[in-house]
C-alpha cells in the first residue's frame, strides 16, 4: 500500500464518519419535507448541527451548512462585502493576507474586477505570518471607514503557519469591522473556538477532518448581516438555499465529534511524527529548507501534521512523481491549484524567488499516519531526491501574476 502524506488535501474518512454516512444514506427523506421521513431527516440535520457547533465553539444557529470550504469562503467574503457596502457605499476595501487559499484569493480578485472592491493584500514575514503592523496601518492610515471586511486564514494550507487571529480581531473590533477566517486547515488540528475568537464568520470543511467530500459549514455570528450568494428555498437562515445533504452532514458531525474529543492526544501524536519526518529530511538532505514556522522554536505556531520543504535544484513536480513511484504520496502545495505549472503564491509572498519556490514539497500527516509511514518515506527520499536533482530545473519563462506580486 502507498504511504499517504497528503492529509492536508483530503484525509481518509474516519470510522465514526463512515458509520454515520452508511447509516443515514440508506434512508429517504428531504429535511425540508413535513412528512415522517422529512422530519426524521430534519432531526438528523439538527442533531448534527448541535454536534458541529459544540465541536467548533459556536451556537447551533451559527452553523450554516455548505458544500465545503470553497463555498463557505465565497459566501463569507462576497456576502460580507455586499452587505457592508450596501450599508455604506464607502466600504469598498477588503484587507486580505497575501497567503490565502485560492477560494479566498480568487473571490477577492473577482470582487475587485466585477464589483468595485479594492483588494489590499497584507504582507507576511518569511515564515508566512501576517504583518500585524501593516494591518494596523491600513486601519489607521488607510481609513477604517472604507473597509468592508478583513479576511485572514487561521492556518496556512501550504506551509502550516498558524496566524495570530486573536490579534487580527483585536485590531478590527474597535472599528466595528467584521473578520472572516478560513479555518479549513485549523479545525480538527488545533483548538478552534468560534465564540472566543470574536470572528464574524469562519469556514470549515468535512473532508479535512475525516468526513466526506462535499460538505462543510460557514459559522456565522447571529447578529452578522450577510447577503446570500444563491437564492431558492430559504434554507439555512435564508443565507444558503438548497436541499441539505443529510447523510453528508451526519458524517461531518461524527467526524467533528471524533476529532475534537481526541484533539490534544492525537495532535501530540501527529506532531511527534512530523518532527521525526523533519529531522530525517534535514539529516538526509541538509540543503533542504523547512518553510513556515519552525516547531522547534515555536511548537504552537505550526499545524501538527504539516512539514513543508523546498529542495534546491529540484523541480517539485519531479520529486513528487519520483516519490509517487516509490510509493510515497505527497504534494507540491495546495491540491486546489495542483497541476498548474507555477510557483506557489504563498512562497512568493514569503519572499522566495521563483526557482526556489518551484522546489517545494509538502508532507502532511493525519489520523491514519504511523511511524512506519515515516520510516518508508525516509527510505524512499534519498534516491528520489538524487534523481530529481539530477533532472534539475526545467527551463521556463514565467509570466505569473499573483496577489503577492501585484497581479
Amino acid at each position: 500500500m502507498p504511504v499517504y502524506l497528503d492529509h492536508a488535501a483530503t484525509t481518509p474518512i474516519s470510522a465514526p464518519a463512515l458509520a454515520a454516512l452508511t447509516k443515514v444514506i440508506s434512508r429517504s427523506g428531504n429535511p425540508s419535507s413535513l412528512h415522517g421521513a422529512g422530519r426524521r431527516a430534519r432531526a438528523t440535520v439538527e442533531q448534527s448541527r448541535e454536534t458541529i457547533a459544540a465541536a467548533a465553539g459556536a451556537h447551533p444557529t451559527e452553523v450554516i451548512f455548505t458544500s465545503g470550504g470553497t463555498e463557505a469562503d465565497n459566501l463569507a467574503v462576497k456576502g460580507l462585502f455586499w452587505s457592508r457596502r450596501d450599508a455604506d457605499p464607502r466600504r469598498t476595501r477588503i484587507l486580505v493576507s497575501a497567503v490565502e487559499h485560492a477560494a479566498v484569493q480568487d473571490t477577492v480578485e473577482w470582487l475587485a474586477k466585477s464589483e468595485g472592491a479594492q483588494a489590499v493584500w497584507l504582507p507576511v514575514d518569511e515564515a508566512g505570518t501576517l504583518d500585524l503592523e501593516a494591518l494596523k496601518k491600513e486601519l489607521d492610515d488607510g481609513g477604517a471607514d472604507s473597509v468592508a471586511l478583513v479576511t485572514c486564514m487561521w492556518a496556512n494550507n501550504e506551509v502550516g503557519t498558524i496566524q495570530p487571529i486573536a490579534d487580527v480581531v483585536a485590531l478590527a473590533a474597535p472599528h466595528g469591522i467584521p473578520v472572516h477566517s478560513d479555518a479549513v486547515q485549523a479545525f480538527g488540528s488545533v483548538p478552534v473556538n468560534f465564540k472566543e475568537s470574536g470572528l464574524a464568520a469562519m469556514s470549515i470543511s468535512g473532508h479535512k477532518i475525516g468526513g466526506p467530500v462535499g460538505v462543510g459549514a460557514l459559522l456565522l455570528g447571529r447578529a452578522v448581516a450577510l447577503t446570500p450568494v444563491q437564492h431558492g428555498g430559504g434554507q439555512e437562515r435564508s443565507v444558503r438555499s438548497g436541499t441539505l445533504d443529510t447523510a453528508g452532514i451526519a458524517a461531518f458531525a461524527a467526524a467533528a465529534r471524533d476529532v475534537t474529543e481526541n484533539l490534544a492526544a492525537e495532535g501530540a501524536r501527529i506532531a511527534g511524527l512530523r518532527d521525526a519526518l523533519i529531522a530525517a529530511v534535514r539529516q538526509l538532505v541538509p540543503e533542504a529548507v523547512l518553510r513556515g514556522t519552525d516547531p522547534a522554536l515555536d511548537p504552537a505556531g505550526r499545524l501538527p501534521g504539516n512539514a513543508h520543504f523546498t529542495f534546491p535544484g529540484c523541480e517539485g513536480d519531479s520529486l513528487l512523481f519520483l516519490l509517487d513511484m516509490a510509493g510515497i504520496e505527497s504534494s507540491t502545495g495546495s491540491a486546489c491549484t495542483a497541476g498548474v505549472p507555477r510557483p506557489s503564491h504563498v512562497l512568493l509572498a514569503m519572499g522566495l524567488d521563483e526557482d526556489t519556490a518551484r522546489g517545494a514539497q509538502r508532507f502532511s500527516l493525519g489520523h491514519t499516519s504511523t511511524p512506519a509511514d515515516v520510516d518508508a518515506f525516509v527510505a524512499a527520499l534519498p534516491q528520489a531526491h538524487a534523481r530529481a536533482k539530477t533532472a534539475g530545473m526545467a527551463g521556463h519563462q514565467s509570466s505569473i501574476q499573483t496577489a503577492s506580486t501585484g497581479g
